[in-house]
């Protein structure tokens, strides 16, 4: 959360828990929520595997978990930053989560959960979104790391036969809908968090909205907020991609479900675009056992087809405004194809992810690589995962 943020903050209640997307031209695996990333060495100027750089050896989803724990996660199952500063952030615990869960790694995903208590849950029961140098810095809640923080403990419950993880990612889940969601005339949509809710319009991340998510927390809970979750989450983002090819990072989200893309979580600075947030929503959507939440992550994919070397930053029509490159744009590529049947050319960027995520490590490209991979090869996170092989 940058400074100006808190400023907003502090006199006018209205918060950016956000992107600070038109980052410097070394970027390679950018925002994801508050967070940004800084690129490390072993690519050319883009951020591409340069000339002299070995290519890397393809690894399967669960190498690519794996891996991911053993570069970002300390002995106490602290989620670093390496890349920026050695910071934690709520984002980051759940990610690792997540990661853990999905290649079955129980003793890590206890110490993340452990750390996780110990350090970022507050008082109501969210996760405090920023840890450094030994103490919390920012407690404002961010709903994305929250829901999935929720859904890897529900997931792990079942996945390790321990019911009372289900409890904690029931409970977790419960009071993300009682302090981040507000419904619409559309239905229910997820608030970026607590400093978002109040009387509409209201601030809104595209990409926070995980529909796999949503019904797996409702199918735990029977709470039937989830599934209003879902619906209010669809016909929002059927709304953004009827206006525009691309979803933008930020968006307003008006009582009657109508949208305005915006340049930031308050629309005070910044540029209107495709960028580090919004990559994640075909991701999140291309895994939904829901054909029209699937049919939306597929619509993106001839856009973002248009470039071999695909940049990270596009404006909402696929016009490139950026040279960054990330894991991310390649894996968000990928969950597209996959949702529209071309399932070579999206295990093929897949494949492309992973090799950058090698080359180039950084937290946010590397965790993306893993989650894409696991999310849409695997079963381990959801039945419907549309590259997974069965039978």
């Amino acid at each position: 959360m940058t400074k100006k943020t808190k400023a907003l903050l502090a006199a006018a209640v209205v918060v950016a828990l956000a992107v600070t997307a038109g980052i410097a031209s070394l970027v390679v695996g950018g925002p994801g929520g508050p967070s940004t990333d800084q690129a490390g060495g072993g690519a050319d100027a883009t951020g591409t595997p340069g000339a002299g750089t070995a290519t890397p050896q393809p690894r399967t989803a669960t190498e690519i978990g794996e891996d991911f724990l053993a570069d970002y996660v300390d002995d106490d199952g602290r989620v670093v930053r390496r890349d920026q500063g050695d910071d934690t952030v709520s984002e980051g615990q759940a990610y690792g989560l997540l990661v853990a869960v999905a290649v079955g790694d129980e003793k890590r995903f206890d110490a993340i959960w452990r750390w996780t208590e110990d350090e970022l849950v507050r008082p109501d029961g969210l996760l405090a979104w920023q840890w450094k140098d030994g103490a919390v810095v920012d407690d404002m809640p961010a709903s994305d790391a929250d829901v999935d923080a929720a859904r890897a403990l529900v997931l792990a419950g079942s996945t390790f036969d321990r019911p009372e993880l289900t409890t904690a990612g029931v409970d977790l889940g419960t009071d993300v809908l009682d302090e981040m969601t507000v419904s619409t005339d559309v239905g229910r949509i997820l608030l970026p968090g607590p400093w978002a809710m109040g009387p509409g319009p209201w601030s809104y991340n595209p990409s926070y909205a995980s529909p796999a998510t949503f019904a797996q927390l409702g199918a735990a809970s029977g709470d039937p907020r989830w599934a209003e979750l879902e619906a209010g989450s669809r016909a929002v983002t059927t709304n953004i991609l009827s206006s525009t090819a691309l979803p933008s990072d930020w968006a307003q989200v008006r009582q009657d479900g109508t949208t305005v893309p915006l340049p930031s979580a308050d629309g005070s600075s910044g540029t209107v675009q495709y960028s580090y947030d919004a990559g994640r929503l075909a991701l999140r959507y291309a895994e939904s056992c829901q054909p029209d939440d699937v049919a939306l992550a597929a619509s993106m994919a001839s856009v973002l087809q248009r470039y071999d070397e695909l940049p990270m930053q596009l404006d909402l029509g696929g016009q490139s405004v950026g040279s960054d490159q990330s894991p991310l744009a390649y894996a968000a590529r990928a969950a597209a194809e996959a949702g529209d049947g071309q399932h070579d050319r999206a295990a093929a960027d897949l494949r492309t992810a992973d090799a950058l995520s090698q080359s180039t490590p950084t937290y946010y490209g590397s965790a993306w690589a893993a989650l894409a991979a696991l999310q849409l090869e695997g079963t381990s996170l959801g039945a419907c995962s549309p590259l997974a092989v069965t039978g």
